[in-house]
């Protein structure tokens, strides 16, 4: 027994919370805006998660059964789902991971996407691409593209950066590629693209 108790007596606080905590993978989450709606439920129910991010919500321990039924229900009211099986996790975690690379600017033209992914998810870049595939009757590489254009075509509409800083932050090789990538996608050059949205803009008094 003398071995185990020091074993055990060893663990921080943390790692005892850790042993005990319950992960959630929640479906839709795509932004910050998401990250705080979905926090606002579990908090609503009494719960405080531990950690929430992009597609997962970490809590000190498992709710019971009507409590964990009441949060599906009033994710899905707001347009998220909790995952069960694992398959659905994985698709969600790339998902996310993508959406974050994208974001921090972490994906380019120059850098294996494969690596990145493979590694963040700590699986094999083919079974995940394979997985993706079925799933969502898509390539990864095909949603990594269409994902880096709605992140274009985001901070088109803020207006706040000029398309070659656009390329830079987005890590495309160059402005020409980005624009004809960005044509292919939405049928728009991406200066076709701002004037649209120009035109479409409301004063801030009229919204």
């Amino acid at each position: 027994m003398g071995p185990i108790h020091g074993k055990h007596s060893s663990l921080t606080t943390h790692n005892l919370l850790h042993l005990c905590s319950m992960e959630l993978y929640i479906k839709n989450m795509v932004c910050n805006r998401c990250i705080m709606v979905v926090k606002q439920v579990f908090e609503k129910e009494g719960l405080h998660p531990l950690h929430v991010k992009l597609g997962e919500v970490e809590l000190d321990k498992a709710p019971d059964s009507n409590l964990l039924g009441n949060i599906r229900t009033n994710l899905e009211a707001l347009g998220f789902e909790v995952l069960d099986d694992q398959k659905s996790k994985t698709i969600e975690q790339i998902r996310t991971t993508i959406i974050k690379l994208i974001h921090a600017g972490e994906l380019d033209d120059n850098h294996k996407f494969s690596v990145l992914l493979s590694e963040a998810l700590n699986k094999d870049y083919s079974y995940l691409s394979k997985l993706f595939s079925e799933v969502e009757g898509v390539t990864i590489e095909k949603y990594v593209i269409l994902q880096r254009i709605e992140r274009v075509k985001e901070l088109l509409a803020y207006g706040e950066l000029s398309l070659s800083e656009i390329t830079f932050q987005l890590g495309y090789s160059s402005v020409a590629h980005l624009s004809a990538q960005f044509k292919k996608v939405t049928g728009f050059t991406p200066s076709e693209f701002r004037k649209l949205k120009d035109h479409n803009r409301k004063p801030l008094d009229n919204v």
